[in-house]
């Protein structure tokens, strides 16, 4: 995964709680529950995955390429939050 952090970022950190907002727009993500649970299975298609990564980089500055192998581990809301927060930290590395 390659990052990268713009100079809008807010330095504002990345929750289960705003990634949940982002998930919010019933236009692109039809199926998510409100109450989406942080364990419960998550399913993202392309269109939405580059929907979500675009809302993330105008909202916190950040551009995230995920890898393959980062797409296939995003099945939840926490593992979402968790691989976007590492990103914002820069600890996530994409090398293999």
């Amino acid at each position: 995964m390659s990052t990268s952090t713009g100079a809008a970022g807010t330095g504002t950190g990345i929750t289960p709680d705003s990634v949940r907002e982002l998930l919010s727009d019933r236009k692109v993500f039809p199926g998510l529950p409100d109450d989406l649970g942080e364990d419960a299975e998550l399913v993202l298609d392309s269109l939405g995955l580059v929907w979500l990564l675009h809302v993330v980089e105008e909202r916190y500055g950040l551009v995230v390429e995920p890898s393959d192998e980062d797409i296939a581990g995003l099945t939840s809301l926490r593992r979402l939050t968790g691989f976007l927060r590492s990103a914002q930290e820069g600890g996530v590395g994409g090398e293999s």
